[in-house]
């Protein structure tokens, strides 16, 4: 890629949600909440750092009438320095974040594509989320630059609370993609130089959990909040639209308000909070209760725990006859929210979180710089916000008796009342602004950018600039070696358009090996060669061996620990030292005797080896570095030889091809392919299973994709 420019350029990632650069739908669903803000309000406040030159923010497009066009715009300009960048990924229509995990292959593709063309390479590139965290972790190996990760939430965390719920972990799975979820957050954590935080809960409860956890690695910095959009009230909070919305529900509009935001969701409590109100007369006459939960227009539309959620809250207001008491208004607009702040401090109102869980809490520093005091759950992100602007109190959040009394504690005291509304106001501004936060921020993160030298790239010798226009790929033992027959007819398609195809082996063998083979069942020597499951790479026609990709994937690798780490494990037998390789550790397995897979990974990482662990044929086991694969190196290919990977048909059979057919290849699987090992690529795009096995079933691919119909020479 080019030559950097002076400033910094930061590549901020979040695929999931609705994001544009103004009017964000805060609570339309599960997915458009703290996160999708979080990431804008960080961009623009880095944007405004003199070292900074450029800030882009992936996400994903949606083309869905549902939602708003802006989402299908391709890119949007934000300021001078930040962009949004949306990717295809999937189907157009919006889509849960659960839902994505096939997808997201292609959406690091399209990302590496994007950079290509900008012709510029990130400082960093920073992760938002799981499902980010995946993309991020690939990119950030692709590239040799750092991986700063935010988690924003966990899944180890979730799936317990979702079992204290009484889910069964069968539908945890299924709704969740738990499992899925849980693995790319190992990665993520095992491959980020930094992970960043909001408070020291996370990294101690929370990020605890995981067997990547490496707290040395961890920084707290809590996020910042506008404060031009958050303040206390001026007088003019009862000429907007909103006071007229929710003072309708109330009888007596003049009364405090106890005010709750927050996404209709099941951690965030709300159910019992109406209840604990509903229950006490002495707050019923003290007070009026707000409750703004996301947008509606007709509950019975809304996804299913949405509706459970706000259908309980109206159960209780009518159980309770709080009629003329709540307000539960169905819409509001971005630009309300601080104006409801405002209206809830100018009542000498208070502010309550009383959710089951907080990882952080952003509302509560809006409330706070509004100049609201607050109550809150006593739990992650609340505890640091209190200890830092001694603002309000921690109550339990299933203790009704106990949230009711802290709730008229702060309500008839007008001297504390006064007393806690200032000291959050000075806080949020010492501690929660986004100056202070960006400043932080970039500090924290020069060192990460300082110490990383870029990737050295090695531009290989080749027969002809001829062979640039497509790339077909394959697995040797799985695809090639069983049928004669169909093995001569694919020789002579591969020969027939040299012209145009490269020809390219990857394999598990070394490359003598390999070689071997080749001669021995009279397929041409390939232009490219992946051996020793994508550690090497060699390049025709002298073999040319690429030495910036041994430098590339020596990151992290420490093949002694790995295999002190596993030495002792039943079921595990060292392969003879003719199958060992400097970057390749490998083993027979008995499944019957050994671990699971799952099982290996997690006490390796729980040893702080980062690796790729490679399971194949029901039998092999393979520990390789973890910027090694058959897909990386078919990646770290494409890239220099300048093939789009839509122009690649790979194909495989095995558990260790996996990687070489997600994303944005055209992908087959033959038939005699390992089942159980490539069963998660039913559903994927771009992934053909044959009919055909062998390499009968590779031609049956490329009629399929009518892969050679228009190969053609590429202009010099």
């Amino acid at each position: 890629m080019a030559e950097q420019p002076e400033g910094l350029y930061i590549l901020l990632i979040s695929v999931h949600g609705l994001i544009r650069g103004d009017n964000l739908e805060l609570g339309r669903d599960a997915d458009t909440g703290g996160q999708t803000r979080y990431v804008v309000e960080l961009a623009q406040a880095l944007s405004k750092c003199e070292h900074i030159d450029r800030i882009d923010l992936l996400t994903r497009r949606v083309v869905d009438p549902q939602v708003s066009a802006e989402y299908s715009r391709p890119s949007e300009q934000v300021s001078n320095k930040v962009h949004i960048i949306r990717l295809d990924a999937g189907p157009g229509e919006y889509i849960a974040k659960e839902q994505l995990w096939d997808y997201l292959d292609s959406f690091s593709d399209r990302a590496l594509d994007y950079l290509r063309d900008l012709n510029r390479t990130p400082h960093i590139v920073h992760s938002h989320y799981a499902d980010a965290g995946y993309v991020g972790t690939r990119i950030a190996n692709m590239l040799g630059i750092p991986l700063v990760h935010t988690g924003h939430s966990l899944g180890r965390v979730k799936r317990r609370r979702l079992l204290a719920h009484g889910l069964k972990r069968d539908v945890i799975e299924q709704r969740y993609n738990m499992s899925r979820r849980i693995n790319a957050e190992e990665d993520t954590l095992g491959a980020a130089e930094l992970v960043i935080t909001s408070t020291h809960q996370e990294i101690e409860e929370q990020y605890e959990l995981y067997d990547y956890y490496q707290p040395k690695s961890m920084r707290v910095i809590p996020p910042g909040t506008d404060l031009r959009c958050f303040y206390p009230p001026d007088g003019s909070e009862r000429e907007s639209p909103i006071y007229r919305q929710i003072t309708r529900f109330l009888q007596q509009p003049d009364k405090p308000m106890i005010l709750a935001l927050s996404r209709p969701d099941t951690r965030k409590n709300i159910p019992t909070l109406v209840k604990a109100y509903g229950e006490s007369k002495q707050l019923q006459d003290a007070a009026n209760l707000v409750i703004i939960a996301g947008n509606r227009d007709d509950i019975r539309e809304m996804e299913e725990g949405a509706q459970e959620v706000l259908t309980d809250i109206l159960l209780k207001i009518d159980q309770h006859d709080l009629y003329g008491k709540v307000a539960y208004p169905k819409h509001h607009l971005p630009d309300d929210v601080p104006v409801i702040y405002r209206l809830a401090a100018a009542s000498k109102g208070v502010f309550i979180n009383p959710a089951l869980t907080e990882p952080f809490g952003l509302t509560l520093i809006e409330a706070a710089a509004s100049g609201l005091p607050i109550v809150a759950t006593e739990d992650g992100g609340p505890l640091d916000i209190i200890n830092n602007c001694s603002n309000g109190y921690l109550i339990d959040p299933l203790d009704k008796t106990q949230i009711a009394d802290t709730l008229l504690k702060v309500l008839s005291d007008t001297a504390l009342w006064h007393r806690l509304s200032e000291s959050g106001i000075e806080g949020v501004g010492r501690h929660y602004s986004w100056t202070a936060h960006a400043e932080t921020y970039l500090a924290t993160i020069r060192p990460l950018i300082e110490r990383i030298e870029p990737v050295q790239r090695q531009l290989p010798p080749r027969r002809s600039r001829l062979y640039h226009d497509r790339t077909i790929i394959t697995d040797m033992d799985q695809n090639l070696l069983g049928d004669p027959e169909s093995l001569a007819d694919f020789v002579s398609v591969i020969k027939n358009n040299r012209k145009c195809a490269t020809f390219a082996i990857a394999t598990g063998r070394r490359l003598d090996d390999a070689l071997r083979m080749l001669r021995r069942f009279g397929i041409p020597q390939p232009d490219l060669l992946i051996t020793s499951l994508g550690t090497e790479i060699h390049y025709a026609p002298h073999l040319t061996r690429d030495t910036g990709w041994s430098r590339h994937i020596d990151y992290l690798w420490n093949p002694r620990a790995v295999q002190r780490v596993l030495a002792d494990l039943p079921g595990l037998k060292r392969q003879p030292g003719s199958e060992q390789s400097r970057f390749k550790i490998s083993y027979y397995i008995d499944p019957d005797k050994a671990p699971d897979i799952d099982a290996i990974n997690s006490l390796l990482r729980q040893n702080d080896q980062t690796v790729n662990a490679i399971y194949s044929f029901g039998q092999f086991l393979d520990i390789v570095p973890v910027r090694a694969s058959k897909g990386f190196a078919l990646r770290w290919f494409t890239d220099q030889w300048d093939i789009p990977l839509d122009h690649v048909l790979a194909a495989g059979g095995s558990g260790a091809d996996e990687d070489l057919m997600r994303g944005n290849t055209q992908a087959v699987v033959v038939a005699n392919r390992h089942h159980e090992e490539l069963s998660e690529l039913a559903d994927v795009e771009h992934i053909y299973f044959a009919r055909q096995p062998y390499a009968a079933g590779i031609l049956e691919a490329i009629k399929h994709y009518k892969f050679l119909d228009n190969c053609g020479v590429p202009p010099q």
